[in-house]
């Protein structure tokens, strides 16, 4: 099998061991920085080049977008699926899941625990919206925001109000969301490959810190999760319409609740800290579903 995987920097421990993994198995695999490549938009030939090189006979494409540069990274991954090459998670799931707002709204939807959260554009509505989450302390998280940053505690009202105020004054789109103090600092990452949990660990927030992200300082631990947190977890993944996804959980008095679903998700700790070979269970993924159309974008909206 020929596959082509989108990373910026083939030199990322998640990228390196997918291509081990590929080659271990036998496929021809390259790299490609998907900010250089370039396309060719037609209704009978649709085509990619990269360094003046058209990229053909590709059987599957593995997307390693950072949130950045979704917007382009997801228009490169929609070309090769035009032209017929089996993505591990499509393009559509993807912005899906990026999108914080329509995230939590499509989770909502269909069940899957959340903490409460709202949402609001004008600062004249500052006090119902902290009112409609329970009030202080409340959690401030920019909607273009990752690993922790633009992530913000507000331990009391004024506080708050004065975090919003300044976002909104800054015009960006924030969510205020309840804090669940009962996590102290931990939420479990679990990993999920085509619609199973193959790995799952917790990270631990170091001291005074609440986000519980390895590229903050967090640690991470092998850990046994509940049927619950297992079926959220594969039932989250599902809904965003993705074969590969690291769904984040905090464990809150009234279950498992999903903090975010992570579409590229790091290989790096979870190999880590379970010792699993989680590159070649996404190489095997791949080999089971490419060229069968068998792809899990069954989240709408």
């Amino acid at each position: 099998m020929k596959i082509a995987i989108l990373s910026r920097n083939p030199k990322l421990y998640s990228t390196r061991r997918l291509v081990e993994a590929a080659k271990e198995r036998g496929h021809e695999v390259r790299v490609f920085d998907h900010l250089r490549c370039y396309m060719n938009i037609t209704s009978m030939k649709p085509s990619i080049s990269y360094r003046g090189e058209k990229l053909e006979g590709y059987d599957a494409v593995i997307p390693r977008i950072g949130a950045s540069v979704t917007f382009y990274g997801t228009a490169v991954l929609r070309q090769f699926e035009m032209m017929g090459v089996y993505p591990l998670n499509e393009s559509v799931a993807i912005s899906r899941s990026r999108d914080k707002l329509r995230s939590v709204q499509l989770l909502a939807r269909k069940g899957i625990g959340l903490p409460v959260t709202g949402f609001a554009r004008s600062p004249d509505d500052v006090d119902d919206l902290l009112a409609s989450v329970g009030g202080a302390p409340v959690v401030i998280k920019l909607l273009e925001g990752t690993q922790g940053i633009g992530v913000v505690l507000a331990e009391t009202k004024k506080a708050a109000e004065s975090v919003i105020e300044a976002f909104m004054g800054l015009n960006a789109n924030i969510l205020v969301q309840e804090f669940i103090k009962e996590a102290d600092g931990a939420d479990i990452r679990c990993f999920v490959v085509d619609g199973k949990v193959v790995a799952a660990m917790k990270r631990q927030g170091k001291e005074g810190e609440f986000r519980s992200n390895l590229h903050r300082g967090g640690n991470a631990t092998v850990i046994r999760i509940t049927p619950e947190e297992r079926s959220t977890a594969v039932r989250a993944a599902s809904i965003m319409g993705l074969n590969v996804a690291g769904v984040d959980l905090l464990r809150s008095n009234h279950g498992p609740v999903v903090m975010e679903v992570n579409s590229s998700p790091g290989l790096e700790g979870i190999e880590g800290a379970t010792g699993k070979d989680i590159a070649g269970m996404i190489i095997s993924c791949i080999e089971k579903n490419a060229g069968t159309g068998n792809t899990r974008t069954r989240g709408k909206g």
